[in-house]
């Protein structure tokens, strides 16, 4: 089938431009993308990473906040300032060579400290749609995580030091609508076939068509007959069990050999895929536990004025799925082998009562609205034909600050650092370099006649930080001397590895697509490995 004309050449460019990611997170995702707002505090080699993996697939406008001035360490670890940019303004040179990668961006910059921002100008992170930080100090980092907290704006912090990467979402609430899960069954409903569907597969007799006729069948009606005939002779019962299946499947499999000569027989393609579907397709679709949790919500029955359209939404499906006892049909039939008239009658079925069930949950929505006192465009139809159809993926992620985080009393690691294998280590070491920085305003090992006493140092905060925090373990002598030995040293390779991984997440954030991190990060670039942990 070839593709719609554009719309117009410029349309047809961008579709071009942008044509991998649009198979991501589509056209929706991509005006989300194409209208965000980001802000990055620090343009340090990894805070530049990460607005360069935003840059280019397109979004809407950055800030950098930055006071600093360029250092031949920057110049060292930064691959987009050059030694001609040495002691200019860090933000402003790496603005201008970020809009250098797509003149679709907009960029600005800040030539003062993020302190200076928060203290002097009201209402400056409302404007965003996420706030990147990278290298803060623990104080600001603190005072910097309880405002966004307040004015709920996603937060995303990220350190790279040495060998090591960081990365900690805060976000209070996060809806996603379009999951991407990794496997899913395809949404048939031939168990609970509704009347229409069940008159145009009830109408086709496999046992009375030819050889050839049997060969154009959609798999979807095969497997309906035999799952009748399975039924007839099971008291109604559907199969559930492993051997259960195999005798209907048994049963296709008979009815769809053709002889192909030689006395050698094969089984029909069709045949072939309706003993696949019989596997996943035939039993009961329930509504998936964590659907049935939001559905539950109290954001959900108890609805405001000011509750979001993601909630309006799940309200008015929690009404659909009292009253039909399941959730909207998807309304998507997969590629199957069929003869082209009956495929598309088939997929007219479909789309006709997935149309059906979007019309009944929009208007729920409609009622909804007006009951709230809210506009009647408050919600699109098309935002609900979105919402239906990615319905069975629906979730909610309640973040902690991280503010909090670093005022909890007793964070429970134990467990965790019993396990040699765990990089839990490097979340404890990390906080033990913040913590040093503050006291020294340097980093461990930053200058090299200082290396030996600031492995005693670090050591000294980190067992102190352990012991505030109830942990007997003591960490091994060699991981904080690696640590020390980087002297805050930032890699340039390892940020772009981490860069990448912390624009993947705003990503997240900003399309509501795909599960985000919940909520800390770990990246081991000695062994290659990684972990997450919820804190």
């Amino acid at each position: 089938m070839s593709s719609p004309a554009p719309k117009s050449p410029e349309q047809n460019e961008k579709t071009k431009k942008y044509d991998r990611q649009l198979r991501l997170w589509g056209d929706h995702g991509q005006k989300l993308l194409e209208n965000s707002k980001i802000c990055l505090i620090n343009a340090t080699a990894l805070g530049t990473e990460i607005v360069k993996s935003l840059v280019l697939p397109g979004i809407g406008s950055f800030t950098i906040v930055d006071g600093d001035k360029i250092s031949e360490e920057d110049i060292g670890s930064n691959f987009f300032l050059e030694k001609e940019s040495l002691n200019s303004s860090r933000a402003q040179i790496a603005t201008q060579c970020l809009l250098e990668l797509n003149p679709d961006v907009r960029g600005d910059y800040i030539d003062e400290s993020v302190e200076h921002v928060i203290s002097n100008t009201q209402n400056f992170f409302k404007n965003f749609d996420v706030v990147i930080a990278t290298a803060l100090p623990e104080k600001t980092l603190i005072q910097l995580s309880k405002h966004l907290w307040d004015i709920d704006v996603p937060l995303i912090v990220c350190r790279s030091v040495g060998f090591i990467g960081y990365i900690r979402l805060q976000v209070k609430e996060h809806t996603v609508i379009e999951a991407h899960p990794d496997s899913e069954s395809p949404d048939l409903r031939l168990s609970t076939p509704w009347p229409t569907l069940k008159q145009y597969l009830d109408s086709i007799n496999i046992e009375q068509l030819d050889q050839k006729e049997k060969s154009h069948v959609p798999p979807l009606a095969i497997l309906h007959y035999y799952l009748n005939k399975y039924r007839n002779e099971h008291n109604g019962q559907i199969p559930q069990k492993r051997e259960d299946k195999e005798i209907l499947k048994q049963m296709i499999r008979d009815s769809g050999h053709s002889e192909e000569g030689n006395n050698r027989f094969v089984l029909e393609e069709n045949f072939e895929q309706a003993i696949h579907y019989a596997n996943s397709c035939i039993t009961p679709r329930s509504i998936p536990e964590h659907v049935k949790v939001i559905l539950d919500d109290d954001c959900c029955i108890n609805l405001k004025q000011h509750s979001s359209p993601f909630w309006i939404m799940c309200a008015a499906l929690r009404e659909h799925v009292q009253a039909e006892g399941e959730l909207p049909l998807k309304g998507t039939l997969p590629d199957m082998a069929a003869d082209t008239m009956s495929y598309v009658t088939l997929q007219n079925i479909y789309r006709k009562q997935a149309e059906h069930h979007i019309e009944s949950v929009y208007r729920r929505v409609q009622q909804i609205v007006r009951s709230l006192g809210l506009p009647q465009d408050y919600i699109a139809e098309d935002e609900v034909k979105y919402f239906c159809k990615h319905s069975s993926e629906i979730h909610v992620i309640r973040g902690s600050c991280v503010a909090n985080e670093y005022h909890k009393a007793n964070p429970d690691l134990t467990f965790d650092l019993e396990d040699p294998d765990s990089l839990i280590f490097y979340y404890v070491i990390l906080r033990g370099l913040e913590r040093f920085i503050s006291e020294y305003n340097a980093y461990p090992g930053q200058l090299d006649d200082q290396v030996e006493p600031d492995i005693l140092k670090l050591k000294a905060i980190i067992g102190k930080l352990l012991n505030e925090w109830g942990c007997s373990n003591i960490l091994r002598d060699e991981r904080v001397h690696e640590v020390c030995r980087y002297g805050g040293a930032e890699l340039h390779s390892v940020s772009a590895i981490l860069g990448g991984c912390a624009a993947q997440e705003v990503i997240k954030v900003i399309t509501h697509q795909y599960k985000p991190l919940n909520n800390t990060y770990i990246y081991d670039t000695i062994t290659s490995t990684s972990a997450t942990f919820c804190l």
